[in-house]
């Protein structure tokens, strides 16, 4: 079982996993593949495939999941209340700065911020999918140079 886990394609896919996860993100993604010994740029690769991954998805569906759980229970209901006042706490940024400020957003690797509170952002304010993937990606693109950059160093960047 070791011999697997040891493998290139076992460190490739959980860098992959981690960056579609939630909170972790590619925050969570690309130290843990640098610290598995993937080269960087596979790392960052793999870290921004994973992170962009779930997106479409979340933009698309998250209304129609948030409403279903709604209907389950009040608990579901406090829990998706929150995440959506949690997100729209950024809708300002947005507001002024339109598509350029949820690139921005995505872009600070930070705890509430990244391509899953962005996505969610996107699908609150009725952005539309080209242009909310589209700032997304970037955002995910220049998150991941900035996490690469303090985990392995931004002289191996450059």
């Amino acid at each position: 079982m070791d011999a697997i886990l040891d493998t290139e394609l076992a460190k490739i896919l959980a860098t992959f996993l981690v960056a579609m996860l939630p909170v972790l993100e590619l925050r969570g993604a690309i130290p843990l593949g640098i610290s598995m010994g993937l080269d960087y740029p596979v790392c960052l690769f793999m870290a921004i495939l994973g992170n962009i991954a779930p997106i479409p998805f979340i933009i698309l569906f998250v209304r129609r999941v948030f409403q279903w759980m709604r209907s389950k229970s009040e608990r579901l209901e406090r829990f998706v209340n929150k995440r959506e006042q949690k997100a729209l706490l950024h809708k300002d940024v947005i507001y002024k700065y339109e598509v350029l400020g949820l690139l921005i957003l995505v872009a600070i690797p930070l705890p509430g911020t990244g391509a899953w509170t962005g996505a969610l952002l996107a699908a609150l304010l009725d952005i539309r999918l080209k242009n909310a993937m589209l700032a997304i990606a970037g955002g995910v693109i220049g998150a991941g140079l900035i996490v690469t950059g303090v985990t392995y160093g931004f002289s191996a960047l450059l």
